[in-house]
Order: C-alpha cells, then structure tokens, then sequence
C-alpha cells in the first residue's frame, strides 16, 4: 500500500477522518501486515498530511478547515503566528497565536495548529496541536550560573525560553569535538569559567507550558567582545554546518590533484582554445569560463564551460551528503562557509589558468537577436588561457592602453564578448524580464580585519557580460532538460502575491507612478458558518485570485525611475511585491527573468542543485535516468530551505557588522532618506553608508504625532506637519544596539535665525 493510496482513502471518509482500527478493517490487514500501514501513518503525521486528533484518530488536513500545518514565526513578546503551507478558503493572511496558544514550540519549528476562530475579515486564530520539526536542535547564547542554576540565554531573541543546563552537562566532552576539523576547542575545566560566555547547547528536551528546555554544552565559541565571535554565533543560531567531518576530509583529499588520461576519454578536447574564467579580485574558486567567436554566417557561438563537479563527487558518498545537507556555499564579509571541501572548491574543481580541468560544456550558437538557434551539451576538458577579473576586463574595453597591450590576443575577444552581451540585454528587456540594478554593500576591512567603512559595491560591463553568458546557458539547459521529458529541477519564480502588488501600487501612487494593474478577478469561497441559535447558513468570502501584471510592468517602471530620487525606495518595494524565487519538479516559468524555463547549471562548486543539474544533464547524454520525480521534489524543496537559510544568515551578519561600525559614530550627524513609515516611526536609510534605522515618532520634535495608514503619512496633530516615504532628512544618531542589530536616529532641524527689528 503506499502512503498516496493511503491518503486518498482517509480523504474519501466522513469529513476526512477515520481510526486507525477502521483502516485496518478497510483494508483487511492482520497481524504483521499491519505494520507497513502503521509506518505510512507515522510517515504521513511527521509530514503534517494527517493529525492525530485522539489517540488511533486521525483527519487529513488537506483541504481542512480545522487543522492546518506550517511554519511558526513568534514575536520577541511571546505571541506568534503560523505561516500556512497551502492558503485557506476564507482566511487572510498568518494564523495568530497567542501566547499561551504556542504551547512550547520554537520559533522556526514546523507544527500543525487548530483553528480557533475565524473573524468576519478574515483574520483567524489558532492553537498549536503538535509540532512536527523542531527548528533548533541546538541554541547559542550567554551561559549563565543564577540561583536558580546553570542556563544558556538564547541569542536569538524569538526564542524565549531560557535553556536549562544540568551541572553534568555543563562542560563539552571529547566525543563533542570528535570528526570536527578547524578551529581548536577552548578548554574549560570548572562550569564557574563559563559565566558570561557564549556557548552552543544541544537540546535534549523542549520542555512543555511546566518546564523549561533543557541541554548540554557543546561548544564553547569565547566571550561576547572577542574578535570573530560573531560570525561564530550568526553560523550556530541558522544552524549552518561550518566543520566537514573527518571521512568527508579523507574523501576529498584521496581525490588525485592531477587529471589521468583515462579521465579524459570520452570527453571533448577545448585546451587550445583561448577561454577565460572572469571573477571578482577576491575570488578563491573559479566554477565558470567562457569564449565567443562570431561564426561565418553571422551568428554568434557561445561556449561555457562549468566545472565538472559531478564527475568527482557520487551520488551517496560522505562528500555527496554533506553538500546536501549543506546545500550551498555561504558568504559573510570576511570569510566564507563553502558547500565543498578545500581540496575540491578551489584545487581540482577550481578552473585555474593554465592547468587542465574537467567541464560540462554548453556550446550554444545565437543569431543576431540573440536567440538561441542550436545547443549542445558535452563534457571536455579545458585549460583556462588567463584568470580574468571584472575590473580589468572594464578597463580593457574602456580602453586602458597598458590593459589592452598586456592582453592584446584577447582585446577582439573581449570586445565580441561585449556585443554578444548588449544583444542578449536588449533580448532580455524585448520580452519583459526586470532588471532591478540596485547598488549593494561592500564592507571594507583594514589589515587587522577590522570593519572601517561601508562603499557601493561596484557593477561593470564585466559583470554583465558574465550575467548575460550564465543566464543564457542556464536557459538552454532546462530547455534541454525539458525536452527529455524526464524528471528534473528546474529554478521557478511565481507572479506576485495581488494584496503585496496592490500594497506597492498605494505607495507607487505617492510619487506619481503606477505598475498599470488591471482589474482583479476574484475567487469566492462558500463555507458553512453555525449561527448562536443553531441554525447552519452559507457565507461567501470573495478575495483577491490573482492581479493582473505583467514582468514588463515591473520592468518599464524600473525604467521610469532610473536615476530619479525614489529610484532606491521605489526599486526596494517592487522586489518586496515579488514572491521568492525556489527551487521545484515542476517547471512553472521564471517571472522575473520572463523565461519559459530556466534551472540553475553555472556554480555547482557553491550550490547543490547545480550539481544535480549536472548529474541529470550527463544522464541524458548517457541516455539514462537519473532519479525519481519524487525525490527530485524533495531535494528541490531542501534545497529553497537551504538557500533561504544562508541568505538570512548572510543579511544577519551584514546588518551587525553595520551597527557595531556605527557604534563609535553616535552622536554625528548624517543625510538620510525616509524608506518606510509605521505607527512607532519613520526608518531612515542613510545616503552614503547603507545603514538604516528608526526615528521612533515620540521623538519627533514640535508636536504630537500619530501615524495616518491610509497615506503612509506621519503627521503632526497641530501643526499638520507631514513625514512621508521618500523625505529628506537630517538625522543625529541617538543610539546603537549591536545585538539587536538596531539604530535610534533623532530628526535634526535646521536652526532657525531670528531677525532683527529695523529702528523706525
């Protein structure tokens, strides 16, 4: 019986609910043939398919309107909320929870709630009834020793419950730093030397609404002050895995530096061939290199050629599992956790210049249009003629003499590369795909690695250039993929959420601008409602189905307010309406890119699914299948969590390293722009630095505030003084919490002079 035939079955009963002694019965099941039913159960309720309501009792929750799983996202004061994994007819938005409704799940942690009750709005409450997936099988935080015993206090604000750590597990134990490689362990001896520091505790008990959680130490990372400490907690509080286990190491370094003969049968030979890999100056590990020749007809040919990770790493192998669980490469400021062990990210797998590597190959031919004519995939074997960077390629095609002359065998080449790029943005833009070019962060460090300054992050022709190619080939391999009509991941992005376009559309309309949404179609919803006197009515809800906009909506405002003072604010608002791109089976088209199909091939030394479009991409060639769509679905969806998990960790980073910099500034005054507005204040981004933070409103100086959401205005109650998205302003930095990671700014007003009265 399998788990689908199951589920069908529990749906087809009475309101979607039977025992487990009714299912045995209804499938004639005795003695040992019960416990393969008993399994898909378990299977089935530790996914959320199916609740248990008593003991033996379950109910579907597909299509539930009393039970529903989902993620938990709890507020610092205790109240929560759980975002669904499916919409439900009839109810707007996140279910609340309220304090005493979390019943002792975690922030992060995957549960399934009851439904409590539903307004007339649709606002809806519930309780948790179990939680599926604890998020955090382990916490970092300040160990503390109290009166009332041994506790770690979470970093993370959101979860609330301090961990309770029994004296016998106060201090690590070998087996706690066994198959760990890197950094050596801090020795404690006596639990009293732990007061004050920061330290990592695994969770053996999550306790319920009676008892606290409680752990054991694990790691002890140093004091709060310590230099590095804290990419060392941002990496523990997202649970990113920083250390490769010991026979992950093993593998990796019996893996030859060198490439035998017998590797490179088969493949096709491009090592006379001038290709170039062009990178950032900082660069370690090169996954990607490129040529362009223009071909007698007229047509451009596109070569890019990827690292043949998958050649080196098989399907189950301790390095195979370890990516997986890794999932991708993460990158903080001063340093990096990669996917991939040293040995292979930036030795065998890197593309270095001059030293023979193996690729997969897309050779794509492209007419004038840039669109794609003929592709074909291969493996081969490269020798990378020059280590390129994106600042030197720029100043060779603007035209630095010394540049040009030391690269003169490649200028034509660089220049091709340029064409072909312009020709494929204008394709690009033709169709409708969006362009959102906003200036990112760079932290810059002095020698002892320490932050000393924030600057744009710079963007050339070089980069595009690259962009361009990668975007290109990755089309052409999902295509490829596509057509085989065999199970593969593809990269998907879905059209916006209409109530975050309409909430954009308000603010756009401020400033005189508009997406130019159409009419909203509408889905109406029909459930049962049980009025006070008994009596069943049908209510109909009607809500929002989908809005009317299109890529190249987004694409010509983006246009519109390019180099325009609200370009910043406008451009962070419209990627805000945008649904987040993922990772899936099935291939739904790419809405930002304006792409029919697209998947993820060029860096599969930093991310896991490139690696399984590799694999899937040399089974086509072998004519073979290489995996179920089944478990394509579920590594699709490990993946997106992987993904998200290192972003957040990332941005984590970046704004603590932001206000631990902007520490030694309080007092200073800065130009700043209003981003957003809310009922507690105006958050300012400040124009040079990237940093943003609040004027809370009672600070705001000459009257009483109070804020108008109607307009997203705050305005003042005599004077009518108005602060709205997108004002100017002059601001002191009041105050800075670095763990928090949050600025108080105070509004600066300019001084008024008076004037003296002229003598009659």
């Amino acid at each position: 019986m399998t788990e689908a035939t199951l589920l069908a079955h529990i749906s087809s009963q009475p309101r979607g609910r039977t025992s487990l002694k009714q299912l045995y019965k209804d499938f004639h099941l005795r003695g040992d043939d019960r416990e393969s039913l008993d399994t898909a159960i378990e299977r089935l309720a530790a996914r959320g398919e199916i609740v248990e309501l008593s003991h033996g009792h379950f109910a579907v929750t597909a299509n539930n309107r009393e039970y529903v799983s989902g993620r938990v996202s709890i507020h610092r004061d205790g109240y929560g909320f759980l975002i669904p994994d499916r919409p439900l007819p009839g109810v707007t938005g996140d279910i609340y929870l309220s304090r005493d409704a979390v019943r002792g799940a975690m922030h992060g942690d995957r549960a399934i709630v009851r439904i409590t009750h539903t307004g007339a709005a649709g606002r809806t409450e519930g309780e948790i009834r179990k939680v599926l997936k604890r998020a955090h099988p382990s916490v970092v935080g300040e160990f503390r020793i109290t009166q009332r015993g041994l506790w770690v206090v979470p970093h993370d604000e959101r979860l609330r419950d301090w961990i309770e750590i029994p004296l016998e597990f106060a201090i690590p134990g070998p087996a706690d730093h066994q198959d760990r490689i890197g950094t050596k362990p801090i020795e404690i001896s006596d639990p009293s030397q732990l007061d004050g520091m920061i330290v990592n505790a695994e969770v053996l008990d999550y306790g319920d609404d009676y008892s606290h959680p409680v752990g054991r130490v694990t790691e002890v990372l140093g004091h709060p002050d310590d230099f590095g400490i804290d990419v060392e907690i941002v990496i523990r509080k997202h649970h990113l895995p920083n250390r490769f286990p010991a026979d992950v190491v093993a593998q990796a370094k019996a893996i030859p530096a060198t490439i035998s003969e017998a590797e490179m049968k088969g493949r096709r030979d491009f090592r006379d061939l001038p290709i170039v890999t062009i990178d950032g100056e900082t660069a370690r590990d090169f996954d990607d290199a490129v040529l362009v020749d223009k071909l007698p007809n007229g047509h451009f040919a596109l070569q890019v050629h990827i690292a043949d990770v998958s050649h080196y790493i098989e399907q189950g192998t301790p390095i195979d599992l370890e990516a997986r669980l890794r999932g991708t490469s993460v990158y903080f400021p001063d340093r990096a956790v990669p996917m991939l062990p040293f040995e292979l990210s930036t030795n065998i797998c890197s593309l270095v210049p001059h030293e023979d590597r193996l690729v997969m190959s897309a050779l794509i031919e492209l007419d004038r249009q840039g669109e794609a004519v003929g592709f074909e995939f291969c493996r081969g074997v490269i020798r990378s003629a020059e280590r390129m960077t994106y600042t030197n390629v720029h100043a060779l095609l603007e035209g630095d003499a010394a540049l040009r002359e030391r690269y003169a065998p490649l200028v034509d080449r660089f220049e091709t590369m340029r064409e072909l790029a312009n020709i494929l943005t204008r394709k690009r833009y033709k169709r409708g795909s969006i362009d959102f070019d906003l200036p990112e962060p760079l932290i810059e460090f002095d020698e002892f690695g320490e932050m000393k300054g924030i600057l744009r992050s710079p963007r050339n022709i070089a980069h595009r250039i690259i962009e361009e190619f990668m975007l290109t080939a990755n089309e052409a391999v999902a295509a490829h993929l596509e057509a085989t009509g065999l199970p593969a991941i593809y990269r998907t992005h879905d059209p916006p959420d209409p109530k975050r376009v309409m909430d954009f559309e308000e603010v756009a309309a401020q400033f005189g601008y508009s997406l130019g949404v159409g009419a909203i179609p509408v889905t109406k919803h029909r459930f049962k409602e049980r009025k006070a006197e008994g009596r069943v009515v049908h209510k109909e809800v009607v809500l929002p189905n989908t809005v009317h906009v299109s890529s190249r909506a987004y694409q010509k405002l983006v246009a519109k307010i390019e180099d325009k003072p609200e370009e910043r604010i406008l451009s962070y608002l419209m990627l805000r309406s945008l649904k987040q791109a993922r990772y899936s089976a099935e291939n739904t088209g790419h809405f930002a890119l304006a792409a029919s199909h697209y998947t993820h091939f060029t860096s599969p030394i930093r991310r896991y699914p490139d690696l399984i479009v590799h694999r899937l991409l040399g089974a086509s060639l072998d004519r073979k299948t290489y995996s179920t769509e089944a478990e394509i679905k579920i590594t699709a969806d490990d993946c997106s969590m992987t993904e998200r998990r290192a972003a957040e960790a990332e941005r984590e980073l970046v704004e603590w390293k932001k206000a631990k910099f902007m520490e030694s500034r309080v007092g200073e005054e800065f130009d700043g722009l209003i981003i957003s507005t809310a009922r507690y204040g105006a958050f300012v981004e400040l124009t040079d630095l990237f940093v943003e933070g609040l004027i809370p409103i009672e600070t705001l100086p000459g009257d009483r505030y109070t804020y108008h959401e109607n307009v997203r205005k705050i305005i003042g109650q005599r004077t009518r003084r108005e602060f709205s998205i997108g004002d100017k302003v002059r601001v002191l930095l009041d105050r800075v919490d670095p763990l928090e990671r949050k600025l108080q700014f105070a509004l600066v007003e300019p001084v008024v002079r008076k004037q003296k009265r002229k003598r009659m």
